[in-house]
C-alpha cells in the first residue's frame, strides 16, 4: 500500500517540480530583461547628458559660417561653449561680447573686409546679434588658421591675441621652430587652448562619423 502511495505522489512530485522550474526560469528571464532594460536606460540617459553638455546651439549659423569660411563646425562649437556657454549676451571684463567673446577691436578690424563682401555697414551693436557673431568669430578663426600652421596656436592666438603669440613663437625658450609653442607663458591662455582643444575631441566623438581619434590628432601638436 504504502508502494502505491509513492508511485501515486511521483507524477504529483514531478508536476510540482516542473512547475518549480519554469516559475524558476521565468524569473531569471525577467530579471535579465529588467538587467538589460536599466543597462540600455542608464547607457542613454549617459548619452543624453553627453549630448547636453556639448550642444548643438545655434546649428544653423554655425554650419553656415563654418562653410563659408572653411572651418570645422565642431572646431566653432568648441570655441563658443568655452567662450560664453551658448550665452549670446555674454559680456567678460575684459569687453569681449557675444557667443564668441569677440573684441570690438577685432569687430571692427573685420568689419573692414565684412563691410565689402556683404554691401553693408557693421555696428558694435550687430556683436550681439548671434548669426553676425558666429559668422564674425568663423571669420577670425579662419584667418588664425591661415597665419599659424599650428591649430593649437591659432587658438592661443584667438584667446591671447596674435601680438601676444607672435612674440611667443620669436622668442626660442618658448618655440624652438617658430611655428610651434612648446610653452604658453600666460596660465589663462594654456588652460583655454586646452579646454577647447578638449571640447573639439568632444564635439568629434559625438557628432562627427569621420573617427574622433585620428582626425583630433593634429590639434594635439
Amino acid at each position: 500500500m504504502k508502494f502505491e502511495n509513492n508511485v501515486q505522489a511521483r507524477p504529483a512530485r514531478m508536476v510540482t517540480l516542473r512547475n518549480r522550474c519554469m516559475i524558476l526560469t521565468a524569473v531569471i528571464t525577467i530579471s535579465a530583461l529588467i538587467l538589460y532594460s536599466c543597462t540600455l536606460s542608464i547607457h542613454k540617459s549617459g548619452q543624453q547628458l553627453e549630448f547636453a553638455a556639448y550642444p548643438h546651439t545655434y546649428s544653423e549659423y554655425v554650419e553656415a559660417g563654418a562653410k563659408e569660411f572653411h572651418v570645422e563646425p565642431e572646431l566653432v562649437y568648441a570655441v563658443i561653449k568655452q567662450e560664453s556657454g551658448f550665452d549670446p549676451n555674454c559680456v567678460s571684463n575684459a569687453g569681449a561680447v557675444g557667443l564668441m567673446q569677440i573684441m570690438p577691436k577685432t569687430f571692427q578690424w573685420l568689419s573692414e573686409s565684412m563691410d565689402k563682401i556683404d554691401k553693408r555697414k557693421y555696428t558694435e551693436d550687430d556683436m550681439y546679434d548671434p548669426k553676425t557673431n558666429i559668422r564674425f568669430g568663423c571669420r577670425y578663426l579662419s584667418v588664425l588658421l591661415k597665419m599659424y600652421s599650428k591649430p593649437a596656436t591659432a587658438l592661443a592666438a584667438y584667446n591671447a591675441g596674435m601680438g601676444n603669440v607672435s612674440g611667443w613663437l620669436k622668442n626660442k625658450d618658448l618655440s624652438s621652430d617658430g611655428k610651434t609653442l612648446r610653452k604658453i607663458p600666460f596660465p589663462e591662455t594654456n588652460a583655454y587652448t586646452k579646454k577647447v582643444l578638449d571640447n573639439y575631441v568632444q564635439y568629434k566623438q559625438l557628432y562627427s562619423t569621420q573617427s574622433a581619434p585620428s582626425s583630433a590628432n593634429k590639434w594635439r601638436h
